[in-house]
């Protein structure tokens, strides 16, 4: 379910996928295919790790990567979640193709 809720979405991001609800900033990025594309690989990435999982993970990793580079943004595009969704975000086919645990070849 997509849902326009633009005060939930922080500044510089224009969705944001917490299963099972795709939050966008406005209503015409619905027409945005690779976007929309990208939240639902996220919300695939969250069904596998049952949730909860994916947040801690997700936050863990953020972590490490952020002291690793000490960089935000750096540390958020190399976040594997990111990498495979960015990766695959044009491709709106991959969710028909993508395996369980693909974000793992991300690492």
């Amino acid at each position: 379910m997509i849902v326009i809720l633009k005060y939930l979405i922080p500044n510089s991001y224009s969705g944001l996928a917490i299963y099972p609800f795709i939050f966008l900033k406005e209503r015409k990025l619905e027409e945005n295919k690779p976007l929309l594309n990208h939240e639902r690989i996220h919300l695939q990435q969250q069904k596998e790790l049952l949730w909860v999982f994916f947040f801690v993970w997700y936050f863990i990793e953020f972590i490490i990567l952020l002291l690793k580079f000490k960089n935000r943004n750096k540390a958020y595009k190399n976040i594997s979640f990111e990498k495979e969704a960015y990766k695959n975000e044009e491709n709106l086919l991959y969710l028909n193709q993508r395996k369980f645990y693909s974000f793992l070849k991300y690492l």
